[in-house]
C-alpha cells in the first residue's frame, strides 16, 4: 500500500491546478488566478508561524 504524498501544481488556461495525491485517493482543486494567490499568501504564513512556534521552547 502507497501511502505517501504527491502535490503537483500545473497551469491551465487561466486556472491554477493542484492535484494532491495520497495513496489511491486524488483531490484536484481548481483556482482562479486571485484564488491562487490568496492561497499562496495563507500558506506563506502557517508556514512562518509554524517555524516561529517551532523554535519557542515550552518548560
Amino acid at each position: 500500500m502507497d501511502t505517501s504524498r504527491n502535490i503537483v501544481v500545473d497551469i491551465e488556461r487561466n486556472r491554477v491546478r493542484i492535484v494532491v495525491s495520497h495513496g489511491e485517493d486524488e483531490e484536484i482543486v481548481k483556482l482562479s488566478i486571485a484564488e491562487a494567490k490568496e492561497l499562496l499568501s495563507k500558506v506563506t504564513d502557517a508556514v512562518e508561524d509554524y517555524e516561529q512556534r517551532k523554535q519557542v521552547r515550552i518548560d
